[in-house]
């Protein structure tokens, strides 16, 4: 290392700027994840117990965190000029890509739609909120994106003239979804994996977890919100296997590490979503924006003890599928007249306001009107999902909740991808694109995806080359640390910072209940972090440290929106401003 000075693991490191660092004088960052908290934390305990490899240094042109479509798809266009390097937390194709239903709303027919309807559509949704230059950038630009992942061999269903089968979802005013059957995603993250592995300048990494961005923190130099020209310079990397912290040096790093749903008790999004691309970017003071728009998908699978929720997809609604409540009653006119096709904001506090009116703890799907051999050629999952537990979609209606969804806000950037960290680009649902606003389009987020990887790869590209490597970046110091003594805290924690954001950061908020959620969390922080000082790095306890620093920039910007938008509804701010203010913190 020539003399450089190794990382301090807990010097200045501020999770909870602005509030929890800056009022209560706390020092924060960090953090990693796994599917099976259980396995992770026995892992952390043999680590403790046992020699560890050596930590290692790597140097790639381009370091991609996240193996969904946006991190595929960027990382096979930044291939063809160097040399990549792929990380993922957990299985290579485990990523919220791979368990998007719907599909992907993109204009391929001018005759039944238009670029115009499309925009609209999506400014629509959003509720006043949407950049329009991100939304044209995105439809717009979204058939050819669209077309190269058909070239790399993603298959979309057609009908038996050979047309695409375009589906038709919420909000839409035109049928414009592709879609494989009810497993699009899994589909897109299949054919992006078979040419990434036939990609001999990709190098791609499972069960590698990105713990923190590599800034001038990490050689001493004060970094703040307020400081001008911050660097990335890569990321620490734990290997969940061995429990070794890796020095992955980078000229350029992108961010693509998917949503944060396991923040929230209920979701449909998988054990992995825990935001780690946010908490990494907001600790090395990148700017993030519009947290507080967190999209509730209006129909999750009401099936108490499953956990994540199963997914209806919207597209069922769209071919027929009604909302009704427990007397059989159809509800959804008396809140808006496009009924059960309304945008998933409207639909889900409809549901939930619902739901309190009958003391329910859900509502009813009723697909008894789809043909069944329909419902079984199209939707061929769910179908079966609900066979396997007693409810045959032909004779009986199935039950619904809202569960959380998607993460709207995240890692603000620009038309091109670029966050405000030099040399730092982020990409699919951890960014905020401006895209969506306050309330996302159904199936409009792989699209962007695929959009915004083009542009990045545009952005970039060959002056990258004149990007030097961050030699004197220091490797990672764990000295003093030992087993942690008390791993039933982790779990633990990890349960009540879901308790919090449901019960009083959901669809539907108070100003007290967002005072009481920071009240909690900041209990919770405590704790963690000085256990995060003392032990062992292992992936719960970093997951935990990634949803406790999300959570923040939710209820933060949350407090910080004195409106009701979109996806954000304060029953003490009921009423929408005349102008629109994105929430930057």
């Amino acid at each position: 290392m020539g003399g450089a000075p190794k990382a301090v693991r807990f010097s200045g490191r501020g999770v909870f700027v602005r509030s929890f660092y800056g009022v209560f004088g706390l020092k924060p960052y960090g953090t990693p994840t796994q599917p099976d908290p259980a396995a992770a934390v026995r892992l952390a305990q043999g680590q403790a117990q046992r020699k560890k490899r050596y930590n290692m240094r790597y140097h790639f042109d381009f370091v991609v965190v996240g193996s969904g479509i946006a991190g595929l798809s960027l990382g096979l266009k930044l291939a063809e000029r160097g040399s990549v390097c792929i990380i993922t937390k957990a299985n290579e194709d485990e990523s919220n890509t791979k368990y998007a239903q719907g599909g992907v709303a993109v204009v391929s027919r001018m005759e039944a739609d238009s670029f115009a309807q499309h925009i609209a559509d999506t400014e629509e949704a959003g509720d006043g909120a949407c950049m329009p230059e991100a939304v044209k950038v995105v439809v717009t630009e979204g058939p050819d994106a669209v077309r190269e992942i058909i070239d790399w061999g993603a298959r979309f269903d057609k009908t038996p003239d050979g047309e695409w089968d375009l589906a038709r979802e919420g909000g839409h005013s035109a049928h414009r979804v592709l879609h494989h059957k009810d497993m699009t995603g899994f589909e897109i993250e299949r054919a992006l994996l078979s040419q990434v592995y036939q990609s001999p300048n990709i190098t791609l990494w499972s069960h590698k977890f990105a713990i923190d961005l590599i800034t001038q923190h990490h050689l001493g130099v004060e970094v703040n919100k307020r400081s001008q020209e911050v660097d990335c310079y890569g990321v620490y990397v734990l290997d969940t296997a061995s429990g070794a912290v890796d020095t992955i040096l980078g000229r350029i790093t992108i961010l693509a590490t998917g949503g944060a749903g396991q923040v929230y008790a209920s979701t449909t999004n998988p054990l992995i979503a825990t935001g780690d691309g946010v908490a990494m970017a907001y600790r090395a003071k990148a700017r993030v924006e519009n947290m507080e728009f967190i999209q509730f998908h209006p129909t999750a699978l009401y099936n108490p003890g499953e956990f994540p929720s199963f997914l209806i997809s919207e597209a069922v609604r769209g071919y027929g599928g009604v909302l009704k409540n427990r007397r059989g009653e159809e509800f959804m006119h008396r809140y808006d007249k496009r009924k059960s096709l309304a945008p998933r904001d409207i639909v889900a506090r409809a549901i939930d306001s619902e739901m309190k009116r009958l003391g329910d703890e859900h509502v009813w799907l009723d697909c008894r009107s789809i043909d069944v051999d329909f419902m079984r050629s199209h939707f061929p999952n769910i179908y079966q999902k609900c066979l396997s537990i007693g409810i045959d979609m032909q004779h009986a209606m199935v039950p619904v909740v809202p569960a959380q969804h998607y993460m709207v806000g995240g890692i603000k950037v620009d038309l091109w991808g670029r966050s405000s960290i030099r040399h730092l680009y982020a990409c699919g649902e951890c960014s905020s694109t401006g895209l969506h606003g306050a309330n996302r389009l159904a199936s409009n987020s792989l699209l962007e995806a695929l959009v915004f990887a083009n542009r990045i790869a545009r952005d970039i590209g060959d002056d990258f080359r004149a990007i030097p490597f961050c030699e004197a970046a220091p490797d990672w110091d764990d000295a003093g640390t030992a087993a942690p003594p008390e791993l039933v805290l982790i779990s633990q924690n990890r349960r009540e910072v879901q308790a919090i954001m449901s019960g009083y950061v959901g669809i539907v908020r108070t100003n007290v209940r967002l005072d009481r959620a920071l009240e909690r969390l900041l209990l919770i922080y405590r704790e963690t972090e000085l256990m995060y000082k003392t032990t062992t790095l292992s992936v719960p306890l970093l997951e935990l440290r990634n949803l406790l620093s999300v959570a923040y920039t939710i209820v933060k910007s949350a407090k910080l929106r004195e409106e009701s938008r979109g996806l954000h509804f304060n029953t003490d701010f009921p009423g929408k401003a005349v102008e629109y203010e994105p929430t930057v913190i």
